[in-house]
């Protein structure tokens, strides 16, 4: 249970980014911080249920109404960027992970597994989906993220994905899959260059410097650290806003380490 949690220097880098734990409100006196964090952190590593949640934590109850509340209050989304406000902005490397969704977040409502407002999931050759797309600085650490269906493909939400980003003097990495017109004339529009080989059937190809395009290997290994945390490999929540938490609060270890 202790190496799912923070360490002393850990907690001491993230204590100030988190909400005080005193409010001066009456009442019974909140579980505090350091507690709860690493209650929801057993949970991303682990992917247990909250249910099982080890008593040390407190009521599973409490931490997940404490995970629910850092969620929709943006808390989360918050520390993450915080934390990665450093970023080495000279090469950013983009692509997408599909994750494989568990039958407890793919069923319920009168659309059942379909694709709505708050459910990025499509049906791929896999079966049910989510594809976790990701942008990661010069030193493989995370920078942004958005989730789409599974069956979307990459380029469709590859400018989306940018516009979170602020890219002007960086140069962007990508696989073939990006090479669309639009993701190459944003990238030029906005002062930054582009190293994404073009695809074998394009009339007129661009040049690549593929020395420089070996670095896009940090964004696949970035998937690789965040795929340990069994709540990332597999989707088990319903809501896109609890699974793109879980990424936030999963890249927060990674940064932390």
């Amino acid at each position: 249970m202790k190496r799912y949690e923070l360490t002393k220097e850990q907690w001491e880098r993230i204590k100030p980014l988190l909400p005080p734990e005193e409010t001066g409100k009456r009442g019974r006196p909140r579980k505090d911080n350091r507690t709860m964090l690493n209650g929801m952190l057993w949970i991303v590593r682990s992917g247990a249920q909250w249910r099982e949640l080890p008593a040390a934590y407190g009521p599973w109850q409490s931490v997940y109404a404490r995970f629910s509340k850092r969620r929709d209050d943006g808390t989360l989304k918050a520390v993450f960027h915080a934390l990665s406000g450093d970023a080495d902005m000279e090469n950013l490397s983009v692509d997408s992970t599909c994750v494989k969704v568990h039958e407890s977040a793919n069923g319920g409502g009168k659309n059942g597994g379909e694709k709505t407002a708050d459910k990025a999931v499509g049906r791929t050759r896999g079966g049910w989906n989510t594809k976790l797309h990701a942008v990661v600085d010069g030193l493989g650490n995370p920078v942004e993220f958005l989730l789409s269906a599974g069956n979307d493909h990459d380029s469709v939400h590859a400018v989306e994905l940018l516009e979170k980003v602020r890219i002007r003097g960086s140069a962007v990495l990508a696989d073939r899959a990006y090479g669309a017109r639009a993701m190459r004339e944003y990238i030029s529009a906005h002062g930054a260059s582009y190293v994404i080989p073009p695809q074998s059937n394009v009339s007129d190809p661009w040049p690549v410097d593929w020395h420089l395009y070996k670095e896009r290997h940090l964004v696949e290994c970035f998937f690789q650290k965040i795929k340990w945390f069994r709540r990332i490999a597999t989707r088990y929540d319903k809501s896109d806003a609890s699974f793109l938490a879980f990424v936030y609060l999963a890249s927060i270890a990674i940064l932390l380490l």
